[in-house]
């Protein structure tokens, strides 16, 4: 997250708290904040359980930087731009220069570590816009209509935008979304993967080999840099499904004639990330209760993590199938058919809810058991149409879940929206997967970005762009284009 995850432990300083945004370069180490800085934390949501995650002062939301509404970025710097910025300020079309309203042109030159504004026109400028055109010409832009080909458009340059030159993917350009999230991050890489941007996708991937623990899991975010956590929050272990499904996506879609020996250099990430997960299942044929995509700690399991999990194995096995390891796409298979049963017999009865014990509610994760994560169970479309009913508010969106002991209030999410399209779109429901859709491309600011919340009042709330909302923005209009995306199997 991501943010998105869902529910962030945002962490600032002191000396955060203003409207200034910071500006990054390439991905240098950044020293540890100064003795006087107290970090703060967000508030965590009523009724989870700590668990050993960073623990400290808490801070309310007030406290925390303006979030960004858009992006100017270089390949090396990316610079937030604030709301004030952008009133009446458009971006110059398929670039990260925006156009101001007096008519001249801001943007962030090639040779410098922050923005400048320069008359419209300027050369040097229009080379950066002409880099932006020809990276999304060299790849696709999906959608039907122009407003989904111009969403999808923006969301491919801010999702570039926040990828760094090390692989690291920040979830977003305010403190507190500045770090990589291994989900965001793997939604990110199959979104560039199935756009034809591959060299953008095996980035992320490789980034994750140099991220991952030597247990074989990885750390709920790591900073920018990819020196480790910015904190102690509790890792989880849906990053254990995550990695080998983007991997398996990228696979997929990559040049034949590298994409064997590219798989060989990440083949030992995948080894020791689905042995993990394999032996993480109980009796049961479930991995134990971990923190989901909430970034919440659970008594019992939760689905947001068997489901990945699940979809990990199946993709490691057909991976190890690849390149010929009969022996692990053994084990993997197995331990996928001892998951797969194990969710059929404790999940399917209570509608895929958020966890296994069944008080927590029904939950966005519930599109984490269809396409082009798993093989969609018989019963799931039933259980998708009851979870988007219960999830569903007054403006449109969906609320990420109603566990009646973490409410999350008036917001509408839209990485939670857009899993729904997603999903519907790999069920065979694409009238219903575009009615979603056009609530998402709708609800863009006006610059044309994806944000993370929507009010009760139906507008643009919190950090703009969201990485994890376009990434499924993008996948959601490639499987409208393409009828599907391919999903690992499940086999004996």
């Amino acid at each position: 997250m991501p943010a998105v995850p869902l529910v962030r432990w945002v962490v600032v300083t002191a000396a955060l708290a203003s409207v200034v945004l910071p500006v990054c370069v390439a991905a240098i180490p950044v020293a540890r904040p100064a003795a006087e800085k107290r970090q703060v934390f967000f508030v965590r949501a009523l009724g989870h359980q700590s668990h050993g995650e960073a623990e400290g002062g808490y801070a309310p939301l007030s406290l925390l930087a303006a979030p960004t509404v858009g992006l100017l970025a270089s390949a090396t710097v990316v610079e937030g731009i604030t709301a004030p910025l952008a009133k009446d300020a458009r971006y110059v079309e398929r670039s990260n220069v925006l156009r101001l309203p007096s008519g001249r042109w801001r943007y962030v030159p090639a040779d410098r570590t922050a923005s400048v504004m320069v008359p419209a026109g300027d050369p040097e400028a229009w080379r950066q816009i002409e880099r932006s055109r020809a990276w999304l010409a060299a790849g696709r832009v999906p959608g039907r209509s122009p407003a989904q080909r111009a969403a999808a458009e923006r969301a491919l340059l801010s999702m570039r935008a926040l990828l760094r030159p090390n692989g690291a993917l920040a979830a977003g350009w305010t403190p507190g979304w500045m770090y990589s999230w291994p989900r965001d991050a793997a939604f990110a890489s199959a979104a560039f993967a199935h756009t034809g941007h591959e060299a953008e996708a095996y980035r992320i991937l490789r980034y994750s080999v140099a991220t991952q623990r030597r247990d074989g899991t990885w750390d709920a975010r790591t900073k920018l840099d990819g020196s480790g956590p910015p904190d102690g929050r509790r890792w989880q272990l849906d990053a254990n499904g995550w990695v080998p499904w983007a991997t398996w996506q990228w696979y997929r879609t990559a040049p034949r004639n590298t994409r064997h020996a590219r798989l060989e250099t990440l083949y030992p990430m995948i080894r020791k990330a689905a042995d993990r997960a394999a032996a993480s299942l109980g009796k049961d044929g479930l991995p134990p209760a971990s923190p989901d995509y909430w970034e919440l700690m659970t008594t019992t399991t939760n689905i947001g993590t068997a489901a990945p999990l699940l979809a990990g194995l199946n993709a490691a096995a057909d991976l190890a199938r690849e390149l010929d390891r009969p022996v692990d796409a053994a084990r993997w298979s197995g331990a996928a058919q001892r998951l797969s049963a194990g969710i059929a017999r404790s999940f399917a009865p209570l509608g895929y809810q958020r966890t296994v014990d069944g008080l927590h509610g029904r939950d966005s994760a519930v599109t984490f058991m269809a396409p082009p994560f798993n093989a969609a169970p018989a019963d799931l479309p039933r259980a998708l149409d009851a979870t988007y009913e219960a999830l569903l508010l007054p403006q449109g969106g969906l609320t990420p879940g109603n566990d009646p002991t973490a409410p999350w209030g008036g917001n509408a999410w839209t990485p939670s929206t857009s899993l729904f399209a997603l999903a519907r779109a790999g069920t065979g429901r694409p009238a219903e997967a575009g009615k979603v859709l056009e609530w998402l491309l709708a609800k863009r600011n006006t610059l044309g970005e994806l944000p993370e919340k929507v009010d009760r009042e139906g507008r643009p709330s919190s950090v703009a762009p969201l990485a994890w909302t376009g990434s499924l923005l993008v996948l959601s209009l490639v499987a409208l284009d393409d009828g599907a995306l391919p999903t690992p199997p499940l086999r004996s």
